[in-house]
């Protein structure tokens, strides 16, 4: 992981590292901000548990290397979890030369840990989207 990128002290603050560690493109960067339980609901609706697999989800959309924009649109906390209502999209010209739009409203699950620091427990970029199956 680089060490240039500090973890959220704030829930608030969970949106801002990830849109950081994202554009950085770097896929070590992002798993650090997850915790070693978290899960991602892929596209298709299935729930990942396996960290690489959640790599190579998160390198899926990395490696078009268009920034990442994002800003929470809700952020409720009970405690020690949070969940983060965020709107994001990645646009432009992807390295093909074709035109790249993704995006969509996420519902997020963050957890303070014993370290006082947030991290994703489930990633959920597309909320309540309708998946459509592999």
């Amino acid at each position: 992981m680089s060490e240039s990128f500090s973890l959220p002290t704030e829930p608030e603050g969970v949106v801002a590292s990830l849109v950081e560690r994202f554009n950085s493109g770097e896929v070590s960067a992002m798993m650090a901000l997850y915790e070693p339980d978290a899960v991602m609901i892929a596209k298709d609706g299935r729930t990942v548990t396996d960290h690489a697999e959640i790599a190579a989800l998160l390198e899926r959309d990395l490696k078009y290397g268009l920034p990442l924009e994002a800003k929470a649109r809700h952020v409720f906390v009970a405690g020690d979890i949070a969940q983060i209502v965020l709107d994001w999209s990645i646009d432009g010209t992807g390295p093909d030369g074709e035109h790249v739009h993704l995006g969509g409203s996420a519902s997020d699950v963050a957890r303070r840990g014993a370290d006082g620091l947030w991290r994703y427990v489930i990633d959920n970029a597309l909320g309540t989207a309708v998946r459509q199956p592999a």
